[in-house]
This record gives structure tokens, sequence and C-alpha cells, in this order.
């Protein structure tokens, strides 16, 4: 596998943690004029629309292109209404401090003794006193030369101790008195105070996504709360007047698919699902819905395409909304679109078809999310095909794949309305136009439970 410096399609101008992070504060200085539901061209500038082709119709956007506008989308407008929070650390996992960490105090807080042993003052031997010292203890008192005490480990150093002895390098004898079996350097297995850092030092800079090691060093450091960039909120509306939620399919009707697999992967994109509506084809109840969401994203199943029931552009243009892509040039999933609801809301609609909807989510909704969450973005690599990838003549393809070693198996059962490829998949490769040579290099797009499992993610 190979690492790249930039993700294909994004450049300097794109996404930057630290300006979404401003836009964030002066969001929470600033309320967005007309509240959060302000709408229409006077709640923000608008974008240059996508572009048409010379006969009027729109133009697919390139997919590198589509995935850009989308993780520039989230800090084209005066930024989320929510502002930054404050939460205790137990809920801050997969959240990105919006604030340096500066330590609170000098760790470790006290010299304490690395290991188990005694420790000593001046040369030996020493005789050693009764009491030992535990952790957890208050400060004990001083040693004077000649003299040594058994200590555990994190336990508070006396005053003018020279070392701590290891218990497996001293030896005593029948007189009480304690011999090092090896020479003793002075400071010898004390963790003296302010080793790690003095108090008011940063440890970590705004942007740095919370880790489990890093609520460690927080809690270490002194902290019961972090200040952190929202989790975005997203409502589902799943459209379709065909979609069961139980039992086998029929009578021309089938299972929905969807309903059960965006939600938790939203969640491992980092978002907090508020909602998921079953709405069926409904034009009105899909035009009330957008207009009463609060959530920042809106995320829509089907309906995108120009069908007799596809209500997802109709509505777009009823609520005065920006249309920032308006299809992509990748398979599955071509009928995508992203767009502006209000400066603070954005709409991505997914093709109704399950593995076009995956396509749209990795494609339009993962790096939106990202930018709202001011999540840095992983560090692209590619990964070497082990057999050839077929290819659209003119769009990208997106083909789920199982990694063996340091290449990549394409998988079988990838057509647009299916979930068995990518369910047993590892990933997804980047096919370019045309497709992909055995041994070419292409870039590897991670499924986000691939390594931090599908309660968060933290790639």
């Amino acid at each position: 596998m190979t690492a790249r410096s930039a993700r294909a399609g994004e450049g300097p101008g794109d996404l930057d943690v630290e300006e979404v992070l401003a836009l964030v504060n002066d969001n929470a200085r600033t309320p967005a004029p007309g509240g959060d539901r302000a709408r229409g061209p006077q709640a923000t500038p608008r974008p240059a629309p996508a572009p048409r082709g010379d006969d009027g119709q729109h133009r697919a956007t390139p997919w590198p292109e589509a995935r850009a506008r989308a993780s520039r989308a989230a800090r084209a407008g005066a930024g989320r209404g929510s502002g930054l929070v404050s939460v205790p650390l137990a809920d801050a996992l997969g959240l990105t401090l919006a604030a340096p960490l500066a330590a609170l105090t000098d760790l470790p807080s006290f010299d304490t003794s690395a290991m188990d042993g005694w420790a000593v003052a001046g040369p030996g031997p020493w005789d050693v006193r009764d009491e030992g010292l535990l952790a957890g203890h208050a400060e004990p008192p001083r040693l004077t030369d000649g003299e040594a005490v058994r200590i555990a480990t994190g336990a508070r150093i006396p005053q003018d101790t020279t070392a701590v002895l290891r218990a497996e390098h001293g030896r005593g004898d029948d007189k009480g008195r304690l011999f090092a079996a090896r020479d003793l350097q002075h400071g010898q297995d004390i963790r003296p105070r302010g080793q790690e850092c003095r108090s008011g030092d940063h440890l970590l800079p705004p942007g740095s996504l919370v880790t489990p090691a890093v609520l460690g060093l927080a809690a270490a450091a002194g902290y019961d709360t972090l200040t952190v960039v929202p989790r975005p909120r997203v409502d589902v509306l799943v459209l379709g007047d065909e979609l069961l939620t139980s039992g086998l399919p029929h009578d021309g009707l089938i299972r929905d698919a969807l309903g059960p697999l965006l939600p938790p992967w939203l969640r491992a994109l980092g978002a907090d699902v508020v909602a998921v509506r079953r709405l069926g084809d409904d034009a009105k109840a899909l035009l009330k819905a957008v207009r009463g969401s609060r959530a920042d994203v809106i995320v829509t199943t089907g309906g995108t395409a120009a069908g007799p029931v596809d209500h997802v552009h109709p509505t777009l243009e009823r609520v005065g909304a920006e249309l920032l892509v308006d299809s992509v040039k990748v398979r599955p999933g071509h009928p995508m679109l992203l767009a502006r609801v209000t400066e603070n809301q954005h709409l991505v609609g997914l093709p109704g078809n399950p593995l076009a909807a995956v396509s749209g989510l990795l494609t339009l909704a993962e790096p939106l999310l990202r930018a709202l969450a001011a999540r840095p973005a992983p560090e692209p690599y590619t990964v070497a095909l082990q057999e050839p990838a077929h290819g659209h003549p003119h769009d990208t393809r997106l083909v789920p794949v199982l990694l063996r070693g340091e290449s990549a198996v394409p998988l079988h059962y990838t057509g647009p309305a299916m979930l068995r490829g990518i369910a047993a998949a590892d990933g997804l490769v980047v096919v370019p136009p045309g497709g992909a040579r055995a041994g070419q290099e292409l870039e590897l797009l991670d499924l986000p439970w691939a390594s931090a499992g599908t309660g968060e993610c933290f790639t």
C-alpha cells in the first residue's frame, strides 16, 4: 500500500480544520441573520451554480470535484448554529477538540516511584524503616542518609531520597540492613514532578480527534469536561411506496435495506442521527419534512432522478435551496445530489438503490459530515489490484474489494441494487474511467468500521 500526500481533487483551498473551527467560533458569537431557519438568497451569498452543458441540461460533476465541493460546503455559509459544546469526558469520544488541551497540573504532580523496591538516602548499606509507602497516601517523612523505606510503584517519594532501589536489585542481611546488588545512580527509577509536562503546557492543538488515548491524557491532566465541536445532527428521510419494513417481499413490494443501513453508517461517520422517517412517495410529506427539519444535514433516499414520483428536485426548488452537486460521474450512484437548504443546513440526496446509496455516502455525506465536525481528513493511500477491475467508459467506478496482504481483490455482486459485495468488503477502490489493470495502484476508501468498530470511527 502506498500513502499519498493529498486526496485526488482536494487542493490547498479545500477543508482546513482550523478554518472550520474558526467558523464555528464565529457563529457561536454571532447569531445567523433571521435565526436558524433563515431561508432564500437573503440568508447567505449563493455560490456559483453547478456547470451546465450547452444544451441547458445539467452536466454531472466529476467524482473528485464532487467530494471537494462537499468538503467545502460546510464552510461556505456562516457556520453551524449549534456552536461549540462542553461535554463530560465519557461523551467526548470521536469528537474534535475546539480548544487546545493545556495541562491543568504538572504531570506527575509530585515525585513518584517508578518501581516497587526501596527509597534510599545516601550511600548504602541502609537501615530499613518498619513502615512502607503505598500509592495514594500523603507526603511521607523525609529520609536521612543511611535510611531506606519500602515503596510501591506510584507512591510519593520522601524528601532527600537519592534513588529507588528495585526490589530485585536489593538484598538484606541478618542485621536488617539493605545492600544494593548493583550500582545505583542518583535519581534512578524516580519520576520527577513535571517530567511529562508542566501546568499550562499545550498537550494537543484544536482540531485533534478525541480518541481513547486523548481521553486518558485529558483525565491525567486534570480535565472533567472537554470543549469540542458537536456531532452534526442528521435527519434520514426514506422515500418509496414500494418499501416494506418487515417480512418477505411480495406483490411488487421489497424490503427497505437503507433504513437499517444508513443510521449506523452515519453514526460511524461521526453524525448524531436525530430521526429516521419513512415518507413513501409523497411530495407534500417530503416538503413538510424538509421545512420542519432542524438538523444540520438531511439525508434522503431515492427520488433524485426525473421520474413521476421523484420529488427531491421539485422540493428543493420550492424551498429555495441551492444545488451544489446535481449528479456525479460515478458508478454506481450517478443521480446523487448535494444542496444547501439554508446557510446552516444541507441536504444529501442518495439514490434509492442500496449500493448506489453507499456510493453517495462515501462521495458526498462523508466529506460534508467530516467538515461539519471539523474532523481531520484521513491520509489517503493506495493499494495494488490483484486482478483487473472493469471500469465505466466515462465515469469513475467504486468497487468493493477484499484486502489480501498488500493487494486488493475486486468482489462480485456489485450491481447498484446489490449489497452482497459491500457486506463482505474491506473497502472500495476508486477505478478510473476505462478500468484498471492487475497490479495498478488505486486509491482505497476505508469503510468506517474497518479499524474502529461500528460504534465509533476514528479514521
